[in-house]
């Protein structure tokens, strides 16, 4: 998995003090440092297994280089905006976040905004600080019968919508992901946006921050809200545009707004928020203590779980390799490993494309993990500095190879229990098929040539063709492996192909000069699986 022993983890805002303590349990060193500026968390990272962060620590690619020891960045969060994850994938840096620690918090805020909205209770409540008793111009409306609208239903989206029903409003919503049948189970009817925006009392929004969400609510879909719509961002700023908002609410297209993030935080333009049908927090979505508890115990017990190999949870852009973990799993992976650093050694090239295929019913849902993984061991005698699970599939693609899968969950009868992985270069007769026998990888077939007794696919391999009338390689090899001080541990031979034999032997040791045993076969190569 190419993933080192993580020893010490930096803190770079303020966290619940559990989180350290989870960590340093783990037998984790922990530095808290928050508040750092931006040259303080560059000189701060170079020696740091992983990074804590909350909203404010900007992650950026120039952060990511200069953690050279750098392994995971941990979100005490539900949204990623604040990291640069694909600079993280390509360094191989896995990104975790915890998707559930503040989804009550947010959702009982926007749920607040809601209520604050229709009754205008912090205007009111200004008011009265002030001396007044200004009765009929805080005049209201009723929850109860008007629709809402929830742009996102995801785990707080659905938390909002169910609460906000027991006020009696109609919950209506789209979300691209989840399917109609199971928001119906929540009590929201989905629609297209576009019937929403002339439906809708009230919009709430709570969707990541994406190229395809940002301005999500702009002076086109404005327009075709009823006039007077209510609006509430407890998400992301940037997702409702802040100018075509300000404009709605001067012309009382937008009859009120209830703000907890901003673009640019906190907001040098204070038009929005200095609106009188303004209602706006500094961020409050996850401030409350029992969130902060819950996100820093859960991304300490994340990263103390990768630490210990006992599992990866939370992972944004590294789901192959949670796989890993699994105990079941971890040996598939390795084989299809070796397989694809076999197949670049034996087709002699990086580029092209690679057809995965699966046989065997245990295997129907492994393509989602093998894939990265023939990808990592493509590239892995490269010029890449390190190919991981969590990066294998970008370098594959920028460096010309596509990787796909097929399955089929007829496998050989020998097979059919455990299942096959066949790897193929194409428009090449390039293919290495293998299994995996208790927990070791071995190699079943290479360019159509089977092995009886299959090679396990582990530590320095020598692996070479000859003509299968011809012994005297293995007594070359036997006698370069004397003068060089190292043993012969396995050899598998295989079936004849076109008068041709392959051989695959297992060294103590590598070799560094073949020389002599070039002449004696038809091809001949080193490895270290």
């Amino acid at each position: 998995m190419a993933l080192g022993k993580l020893q010490k983890v930096l803190i770079s805002e303020s966290l619940d003090p559990c989180c350290r303590e989870i960590l340093q349990a783990g037998g984790l060193r922990v530095q808290e440092k928050p508040g750092l500026s931006k040259e303080e968390l560059l000189q701060e990272i170079r020696d740091c297994d992983g990074l804590i962060v909350r909203s404010a620590t900007k992650v950026t690619a120039e952060v990511l280089e200069a953690a050279e020891r750098l392994q995971v960045v941990g979100r005490a969060g539900t949204g990623v905006d604040n990291v640069d994850v694909e600079a993280a994938t390509r360094k191989g840096v896995l990104v975790m976040n915890t998707p559930t620690g503040n989804s009550l918090s947010a959702a009982e805020l926007t749920c607040g905004m809601i209520l604050c909205l229709a009754r205008q209770i912090p205007q009111a409540a200004a008011s009265m600080k002030e001396g007044k008793w200004d009765r009929k111009k805080y005049m209201g409306m009723e929850l109860n019968g008007k629709t809402l609208a929830v742009l996102g239903l995801g785990r707080i989206g659905r938390e909002v919508a169910t609460r906000m029903q027991a006020f009696g409003m109609k919950t209506i919503g789209y979300d691209p992901i989840i399917t109609p049948e199971v928001s119906a189970t929540f009590g929201v009817e989905q629609l297209p946006l576009e019937q929403i925006w002339p439906r809708s009392d009230f919009i709430t929004v709570h969707t990541p921050l994406l190229p395809s969400t940002t301005g999500l609510l702009n002076d086109s879909t404005f327009a075709k809200c009823r006039r007077g719509v209510q609006v509430v961002n407890c998400a992301r700023g940037g997702i409702v545009d802040e100018g075509a908002l300000l404009r709605a609410l001067q012309s009382g297209q937008c009859g009120g707004a209830a703000l907890d993030v901003f673009t640019q935080e906190p907001p040098k333009d204070r038009d929005l928020v200095n609106h009188p049908n303004v209602i706006s927090c500094p961020h409050l979505g996850a401030s409350t203590r029992e969130a902060q508890s819950r996100c820093g115990k859960e991304i300490a017990m994340q990263i103390v779980d990768m630490a210990t190999g006992k599992g990866l949870t939370g992972v944004v852009n590294g789901q192959a390799l949670s796989k890993a973990f699994a105990p079941q799993t971890k040996p598939w992976i390795t084989l299809a490993r070796a397989l694809g650093t076999v197949l670049c050694t034996v087709g002699k090239q990086v580029q092209g494309n690679v057809q995965i295929c699966t046989l065997g019913t245990p295997l129907k849902e492994a393509g989602s993990y093998l894939t990265p993984a023939v990808a990592a061991g493509m590239l892995a005698g490269g010029t890449q500095k390190e190919v991981t699970l969590v990066n294998a599939t970008l370098l594959a693609q920028e460096a010309g190879l596509k990787v796909t899968t097929t399955h089929s969950d007829v496998a050989p009868e020998s097979d059919s229990s455990t299942g096959l992985v066949q790897v193929s270069l194409q428009g090449t007769p390039h293919q290495v098929t293998g299994t995996v026998q208790g927990s070791t990888p071995v190699l079943r077939q290479i360019n159509g040539a089977t092995f009886k007794q299959p090679a396990p696919l582990s530590g320095p391999l020598l692996i070479y063709r000859a003509k299968a009338s011809d012994t005297s390689a293995l007594a070359t090899l036997t006698g370069l492996l004397s003068k060089a001080g190292a043993q012969l541990l396995s050899y598998h031979s295989s079936s004849t192909v076109a008068g041709e034999q392959w051989s695959i032997v297992g060294l103590s040791a590598p070799l560094s000069n073949l020389a002599e045993l070039k002449p004696r076969v038809t091809e001949v190569f080193q490895l270290h699986l």
